[in-house]
């Protein structure tokens, strides 16, 4: 291969690396345990669930899987909730779509106001029964 060839390829490959290097940088990985003891107020559902999350921080798209068991009932809602911390309740930030089933998938593209409370840790995932209308499980969506 001649001189020129090579610097070429070498070059071309190195921008390849710091591509996929940045688009990598741009991901954040978002996970949070569900329960009814971090409900407002707290409740004794022996449900539990678990949401892992994927968040690409240069298109604001949101990508997750809501799992659950155990509950009292059937889901009748579930969603993202925010901007609150811990311990406090917010309205709905997101809707999850056809929750009734776990596991449930879904994505969406946010806002950059739900971004960065996303970000900033003020978001969280809330599932809904009949039997505990304002949420049978609750957790605070956090960086895993």
């Amino acid at each position: 291969m001649n001189p020129f060839k090579s610097t070429l390829v070498a070059c071309l490959s190195t921008l390849a690396l710091l591509a996929s290097t940045a688009s990598y940088a741009d991901m954040l990985n978002l996970g949070a345990t569900l329960s009814g003891a971090s409900e407002v107020p707290p409740n004794t559902s022996a449900g539990m669930g678990q949401l892992q999350a994927e968040f690409d921080k240069g298109t604001k798209t949101l990508r997750y899987t809501l799992r659950y068991s155990g509950l009292s009932g059937p889901v009748k809602a579930a969603h993202f909730h925010g901007p609150a911390e811990a311990g406090k309740n917010a309205g709905v930030a997101l809707g999850i779509n056809n929750a009734g089933e776990s596991p449930v998938q879904g994505s969406a593209v946010l806002t950059a106001d739900q971004a960065a409370d996303l970000l900033a840790g003020k978001w969280y995932v809330n599932v809904h029964t009949a039997a505990n209308p304002g949420g049978e499980l609750r957790g605070q969506v956090a960086p895993e």
